[in-house]
């Protein structure tokens, strides 16, 4: 009787193992072959429904995996709506992506994203390829449409599975062609910030490499013994008829951002017609906003500092135009620390890397303005002459804030909306905010 007992209880155990290998394939390893046909006998909510209760642990390193079938079932995005109000009496309106945004670029959960407008529809992108438009995001009955793309090509299952910074990390829509900046894996384990780009369209959207570095950062052979994929940069804007700008980062490389043949810690001009690029500003860290204020003529950068120090820099179009490359100091001038401030370990980073409490002083332009200690800032907006807004990520606010005649912030005002802000548009009056901790897009209406 025992040896039964014995025999039936090895059978139960490899049946368990079995049903949990089954189980484990259909709902989390999505790209295996053999499982294809089994997947489809489960819908979405099922296979949530067996991570959550039966692989709870999974389901931090699975969440990308979960946005790549969303993006390739097609679905649309639905939305759920609700309703904050803020400290300066304005109202916010949360409308949160239920659906395709489910791995963050700091976050685990849920995903992070951009926004855009093209032809009075609102456009959003997931950090993971998921590309929707949404003409009336105030009628929460109507979804997202998904357009097909082709973006996991240049980026896709083998990057995301590294490491969660390794993301799109821009959306622009300009002269009816849509341009998507990402960290691009040059060579195995070796990073850079490129950009592909295509015709615009609703349906599928294939797009092609426009713009990417010769060289790159490796992950773990490096200089310095450091890497991080947060410090990449990524911002496109349009510039003109023929050029976008895109910010490169250091990726924590700090001795790039002072060589001239480096495209690392810099803003580059890129002709979209021929890819070709100049280098326009440098002795950047990690710009994370721009903005072109065309009628003052200059652009305003929003910068990531490191232990405090983030900046809002003023950038010379006219110098653009006469060829001069404008230097911001870093890594020998900012107003933060290293991480970890000025200890013993540090000892050698500040004697290669000093960061001086003063910009001028060393040959370089001051920033406008310094957040000591850090807000995590993020994307900057203009809202009407001479007003603008930046956004915040750690700080969880939005500031607004007015340059005089002088060139100096004024007013700057804070006000808490309790959310990473990801990223910030300006359109007919409205403020769109991507919130990255529920995977919202909040409008505030600034009338």
């Amino acid at each position: 009787m025992k040896k039964y007992f014995n025999i039936k209880v090895l059978v139960i155990i490899f049946s368990a193992i079995f049903i949990s290998y089954f189980f484990i394939n259909i709902t989390i390893d999505r790209n295996d072959e053999k499982f294809k046909n089994l997947k489809k006998l489960l819908s979405n909510d099922q296979k949530k429904l067996i991570i959550k209760y039966l692989f709870p642990h999974k389901l931090k390193s699975t969440a990308y995996v979960k946005e790549l079938e969303f993006k390739e079932s097609g679905e649309g995005i639905k939305t759920k709506k609700t309703i904050i109000q803020l400290s300066n009496g304005k109202i916010l309106e949360k409308h949160k992506l239920v659906d395709g945004f489910y791995y963050g670029i700091n976050n685990f959960h849920p995903g992070s994203g951009y926004i855009g407008f093209y032809e009075n529809y609102l456009f959003v992108l997931s950090s993971r390829g998921v590309l929707g438009f949404k003409k009336n995001l105030l009628n929460s009955k109507e979804k997202f449409v998904q357009i097909k793309n082709n973006i996991n090509n240049f980026i896709g299952f083998k990057q995301f599975k590294k490491h969660r910074w390794f993301a799109l990390k821009d959306l622009l829509i300009f002269n009816d062609k849509i341009f998507i900046s990402y960290i691009e894996e040059i060579k195995e384990d070796c990073w850079n910030t490129s950009i592909i780009y295509a015709d615009i369209n609703y349906k599928n959207i294939i797009f092609k490499k426009l713009f990417s570095p010769k060289n790159c950062i490796h992950s773990i052979d490096n200089i310095d013994n450091e890497f991080s994929g947060h410090q990449s940069g990524g911002k496109i804007i349009d510039f003109d008829d023929n050029h976008i700008l895109l910010s490169l980062g250091d990726y924590r490389s700090r001795h790039l951002a002072q060589k001239k043949k480096s495209v690392n810690g810099k803003i580059i001009k890129i002709n979209f017609n021929n890819s070709n690029y100049k280098i326009i500003s440098m002795g950047h860290r990690n710009v994370h906003g721009l903005l072109f204020d065309k009628q003052n003529n200059f652009l305003l950068s929003s910068e990531h500092g490191p232990q405090g120090g983030d900046e809002i820099n003023l950038i010379e179009v006219d110098k653009i135009n006469q060829g001069k490359v404008q230097n911001y100091g870093w890594p020998i001038a900012s107003y933060g620390e290293h991480y970890g401030g000025k200890t013993e370990e540090n000892q050698q980073k500040y004697i290669k890397y000093p960061l001086f409490k003063s910009h001028s002083k060393y040959g370089f332009i001051e920033p406008l303005k310094s957040f000591v200690p850090s807000i995590g800032i993020s994307a900057i907006a203009l809202i009407t002459k001479n007003k603008y807004v930046v956004s915040s990520l750690k700080d969880e606010s939005i500031y607004f804030f007015e340059l005089n005649k002088q060139r100096k912030i004024i007013n700057l005002k804070r006000v808490e909306v309790s959310e990473r802000v990801r990223d910030l548009r300006f359109n007919k009056n409205k403020l769109f905010l991507f919130l990255e901790d529920t995977a919202s897009i909040g409008v505030i209406n600034l009338n």
